[in-house]
């Protein structure tokens, strides 16, 4: 059984025990020959036991800044090598004024990532798929350049230009844009290709979503089968994840949810209610739809070895830097927090939510936390502050060095905004 606490404030709410559910593996070929695994990998064991309680008042804390700041709502779970925390703050629905709840569905963006790449993965494990083949091995014709191979895409070295930095360069009228809007991925693709390349093949990191577009391709080409397939049969329905969908085309999220609010650029603008939205213009880089609980079940099985081989595994965690604190495997984001941790998983931007998922290095404590609003600076730090509050614990609140601020997005990376 799973122990059990929740914060909400302002109101006082019992929790039932919960069961562990028992996951299946995925069926992996036999281990390739791997790289080590990195050093916070190899110490896994010692680095979650040596993991301070979380701080669940100081996240409650975090939670209402995050509202203070503009968020109608937010949310967090953390989930503990049986114990389980719940903090909830604000509002799902600004015209009902329906609380938010940890059950809730939400858009996890950029998280979405993460459920490509382990696709892509466990078709290496099955022989399909070469990391170090060129793209056009598979997708002949695709790419310009027949350099780029399947690991440059998923580790965003491939310098392929993000069309959504045009596509969003005004938030609200970028969004308003396309929110009905249906594309291939081949489209998204060819606007792209539109522009000059930001570096050369195997180059450094530059984020960019049509890296994993061009995943979602492979999935379909070397699978026969939909992305909504894909995941369901791959990840959903072997970790019994109630709560998580790709539901594109479509515009609205099943069942429960919180609606997501976007922060237009013009300071003191009403938030926009985003929430219906087909987000074609992400499907494989972030289209897909979660909730507290089902993420941090999957990354719990991802980091644990549950859904690939130890060698795909450990090719997923080749860290390349990605900014301050921060690499970059294959669809996975390493963080260093203040307490000199390390978690990993992926942060999560798409209109009218912020999502941060992150798990320690053999997934036995996992956090994921929702704002439900999005283009907001001080939103995403406040945010940012739930994982040391989560993997830190009280010790984080006394250092006297802050996170470093960042002004950071999936959605439009290279588009500054104050």
């Amino acid at each position: 059984m799973v122990s059990a606490a929740v914060l909400r404030r302002g109101a006082a709410a019992a929790v039932a025990g919960l069961c562990l559910l028992a996951v299946p593996v995925h069926a992996a070929a036999a281990d390739r020959k791997a790289p080590s695994p990195d050093r916070e990998a190899a110490a896994s064991g010692q680095e979650t036991a040596a993991l301070p309680a979380p701080d669940t008042s100081g996240l409650l804390r975090l939670l209402d800044t995050a509202r203070e700041q503009g968020a109608p709502g937010a949310m967090a779970r953390i989930d503990d090598d049986g114990s389980l925390y719940r903090a909830t703050t604000g509002v799902a629905d600004r015209s009902t004024g329906r609380a938010l709840s940890t059950a809730d569905r939400f858009r996890i963006g950029s998280v979405t990532k993460v459920m490509s790449a382990t696709v892509l993965l466990q078709l290496v494990d099955e022989g399909k798929l070469e990391l170090d083949a060129p793209v056009g091995t598979y997708l002949p014709g695709l790419l310009p350049d027949k350099r780029i191979t399947v690991r440059h895409v998923l580790s965003h070295r491939s310098g392929l230009y993000d069309y959504t930095n045009d596509m969003f360069a005004r938030t609200v009228d970028g969004f308003e844009a396309v929110r009905t809007r249906t594309f291939t991925l081949r489209e998204l693709v060819r606007l792209s290709l539109e522009h000059p390349r930001t570096t050369e093949p195997g180059g450094g990191y530059r984020y960019s979503n049509t890296n994993f577009v061009v995943a979602g391709m492979l999935i379909r080409e070397l699978t026969g089968r939909s992305l909504a397939t894909e995941y369901r049969r791959r990840i959903i329905e072997p970790l019994g994840l109630r709560d998580t969908h790709y539901v594109h085309p479509g515009t609205t999220i099943p069942g429960r949810h919180t609606r997501g609010y976007l922060t237009p650029d013009e300071a003191g603008a009403p938030l926009v209610d985003a929430t219906e939205q087909t987000v074609s213009w992400a499907q494989s880089a972030g289209a897909v739809i979660s909730s507290t609980r089902d993420l941090n079940t999957f990354l719990t099985a991802l980091l644990s070895g549950r859904l690939t081989s130890a060698g795909s595994l450990a090719e997923m965690r080749r860290w390349v830097p990605a900014g301050t604190g921060q690499a970059y495997g294959l669809g996975l984001r390493r963080r260093g927090l203040s307490c000199g941790i390390s978690v990993y998983g992926h942060t999560g931007a798409v209109q009218g939510y912020y999502t941060y998922a992150f798990a320690s290095s053999d997934g036995r404590r996992s956090l994921t936390a929702l704002a439900n609003t999005s283009n907001s600076a001080e939103v995403m730090n406040t945010m940012l502050r739930t994982l040391d509050a989560a993997f830190c614990g009280k010790q984080a609140a006394q250092r006297k060095a802050a996170a470093p601020a960042e002004r950071y997005e999936d959605v439009a990376p290279a588009v500054a905004r104050d």
